[in-house]
């Protein structure tokens, strides 16, 4: 029997996906390891290199089936939410295993379908959540939105993206409150 087609393989591989699936959950990217994976999954490290060389392929695949953590549940005041939530997302492209699923996926969802799907399900789960709490936040008296609704993800995520994966540098609170300040009139 071959590697492949082990079921015992396949079921390691399984058990593997969803402990990396939790933790990201969890935790976020940064808690996705070789190691932790799999403390969580009961393997060998060696058995979650075997399957994933390098940890950006082990996030990949595990993003591929999991939630997004962030942008969930919005809560009042809708300022500071906003904030930590694009702080959260900063700090999670700051590590390198991050930023290079992040690039990878964007790539390979050029030429590859199956990818295309997952990035266009993430990038419309992200849109939609920040699209509801603006909204709600509108709905609420907080906020007077100046930005297209079409625009607005672009606006306070694409300058994330750019800064944590393309110039490979830090995002500072204060360029954080700029974006959130730049889709409207917060009422503190």
């Amino acid at each position: 029997m071959s590697y492949s087609t082990d079921p015992r393989a396949a079921r390691s591989r399984e058990a593997m996906l969803a402990a990396a699936r939790q933790l990201l959950a969890d935790g976020g990217p940064g808690v996705v390891t070789h190691q932790r994976v799999a403390q969580v999954a009961g393997v060998g490290r060696a058995t979650v290199y075997r399957h994933w060389p390098r940890s950006d392929q082990l996030l990949l695949d595990a993003m591929g089936g999991a939630d997004l953590p962030l942008f969930l549940e919005p809560k009042t005041p809708f300022r500071p939410w906003l904030c930590a939530q694009l702080r959260q997302m900063a700090d999670e492209l700051a590590i390198p295993a991050v930023a290079a699923v992040s690039l990878t996926l964007a790539q390979s969802a050029l030429a590859d379908p199956r990818i295309a799907h997952q990035h266009d399900e993430s990038v419309r789960t992200i849109t939609e959540r920040i699209h509801a709490a603006v909204r709600s936040a509108v709905a609420a008296g907080e906020l007077e939105a100046d930005v297209e609704p079409s625009d607005l993800t672009a606006v306070l995520v694409g300058p994330i993206v750019y800064r944590t994966t393309m110039q490979r540098g830090p995002v500072s609170d204060g360029l954080i409150d700029r974006l959130v300040d730049s889709v409207g009139t917060w009422r503190r």
